[in-house]
């Protein structure tokens, strides 16, 4: 069996656990979810490993690892979508390997801010919320009134400021600003979106712990 295994195309393997996946996301569905439409959380696991054992996955000098990328479906809290590429690849890269279906919501942490490839899902009729970096270089086009007893601080459509940025994000974006009571901390998003108020713009950020939640359970 191992041998036959061996020789195998891996892609087999593959083909059929997406299809257990969807059968199962399918069976899942939770039409309780607050915001309505698709929801994915992407991130990333380091694993190490022996490098004695595991040379071809050689990381750092003394150190073997893997990085796991999941595409985390946060309705039906099934992952569906797995690549597994060598740690010291940076976890933008991983987003090359995504498709974006249209209508759905993709959320990231600051890690992902790289605006040609957030482009990209704005090009293919998707929704993406964002950390914002601290040195984000934003102009302001005009303000959207909200709620700040809800904890929304500011909501502002604008664009990216920047010759390089500018030309990789050429659009309007959005900024919300948000203040977290429960752990007290102040958070800065980005979106394409512009129909979801700013407190739905939080909630789906704050979905987005489920897929480290997955990753280390």
């Amino acid at each position: 069996m191992a041998k036959a295994n061996e020789k195998r195309d891996s892609r087999i393997f593959e083909s059929f656990a997406y299809h257990l996946v969807a059968i199962d996301r399918e069976k899942r569905h939770n039409s309780d979810f607050a915001i309505k439409g698709q929801a994915y959380a992407f991130d990333s696991t380091t694993i190490d490993l022996c490098l004695s054992v595991f040379w071809w996955a050689k990381f750092r000098k003394y150190k073997a690892g893997i990085k796991i990328n999941t595409l985390f479906d946060v309705v039906t809290q099934i992952p569906a979508f797995v690549h597994i590429s060598p740690a010291n690849v940076h976890d933008v890269n991983a987003m090359d390997r995504l498709d974006y279906e249209p209508e759905a919501y993709y959320i990231f942490d600051r890690a992902y801010v790289d605006f040609y490839r957030l482009f990209k899902i704005t090009l293919h009729s998707a929704y993406f919320v964002v950390m914002a970096k601290t040195n984000l270089r934003f102009q302001r086009m005009y303000t959207i009134k909200s709620n700040k007893e809800n904890g929304v601080k500011s909501d502002q459509i604008g664009k990216l400021t920047g010759y390089y940025i500018s030309k990789d994000y050429p659009q309007k974006i959005r900024r919300v600003k948000y203040f977290d009571k429960e752990t007290e901390r102040t958070f800065v998003f980005l979106s394409n979106n512009f129909d979801l108020s700013a407190e739905e713009i939080s909630y789906l950020y704050k979905n987005r712990w489920q897929v480290e939640l997955f990753a280390n359970g």
